[in-house]
């Protein structure tokens, strides 16, 4: 598989201050990889370098040419105030252009994104009567507009049900084969996202480590990387993470270290 994203000795951080060190590791075409960690150890931090927003302070971070990201963010970013409707907000998910033609292609590219995700019929609701798996949805096609080669899902499950849940990921799973897409899920929910993703990298407390999922959710790894006694069970095809009953302490996170909040040494 050719490899997307390549992290060659790639040390991330803000000015002074360092938050992962040394990472090399690659995101392949078709993967599905989780990226998780509790809120604060560095998630966002990889995401934006792997996007391309933030360069690492040393070493490399490389995309191949001509690669194309479909980002869906968190549900409560959205500001349900703006008379918007579902298919203007999946319309924003195109590039600009000018045009009767342009506007044209805008309007069939965004009926067929509701299509895959099964919102046509609410295309004209307004986003303060949307549901939260709705919303959801809608974020998803707006991602799918622009036909990206990477889909980027941050916290997508997140205050949802279960119903919602399984639909989303359902949902995300279908989309990853009709489309080949490659999929890096962004979560804090660890049970989720190990048994939706293909390969699992985890960021807790300056530490890194990525592989396939039956290999990293071992009790030894997870143990040693939550800084708490953790049980794993692998039950017909299903990850089962739980912590110990009698298991230890969490880790201490320095809350200078929390994503996006740049500090000085």
């Amino acid at each position: 598989m050719t490899a997307l994203i390549t992290f060659e000795g790639a040390t991330l951080g803000y000015g002074k201050h360092i938050v992962l060190r040394d990472l090399s590791f690659e995101i392949r075409e078709g993967d599905y990889l989780g990226l998780v960690g509790p809120n604060g150890a560095g998630k966002t931090t990889v995401l934006r370098a792997l996007l391309g927003i933030h360069p690492p302070l040393s070493g490399t971070v490389r995309r191949i040419p001509g690669i194309r990201f479909g980002y869906v963010p968190q549900r409560d970013q959205l500001n349900l105030s703006y008379p918007l409707s579902v298919a203007d907000v999946v319309r924003m998910g195109r590039p600009p252009r000018g045009g009767r033609q342009g506007r044209r292609e805008d309007r069939e590219a965004a009926d067929r994104a509701l299509e895959q995700v099964g919102l046509s019929a609410l295309a004209g609701r307004r986003l303060n009567n949307l549901s939260g798996g709705e919303k959801q949805r809608m974020l998803l096609a707006r991602a799918l507009v622009s036909n990206p080669t990477v889909l980027v899902l941050d916290e997508p499950t997140n205050g949802m049900d279960l119903g919602a849940t399984t639909q989303i990921l359902s949902l995300v799973r279908e989309l990853r084969e009709q489309q080949r897409l490659t999929v890096i899920f962004v979560s804090h929910a660890l049970n989720e996202v190990a048994n939706a993703v293909e390969r699992i990298a985890l960021v807790v407390g300056g530490k890194f480590r990525l592989g396939a999922t039956r290999d990293v959710l071992t009790a030894e790894i997870l143990s040693a990387m939550y800084g708490i006694t953790v049980d794993v069970e692998h039950i017909g095809g299903r990850h089962i993470v739980l912590p110990h009953p009698n298991g230890g302490r969490f880790p201490n996170i320095d809350p200078r270290t929390r994503t996006g909040e740049p500090t000085s040494a």
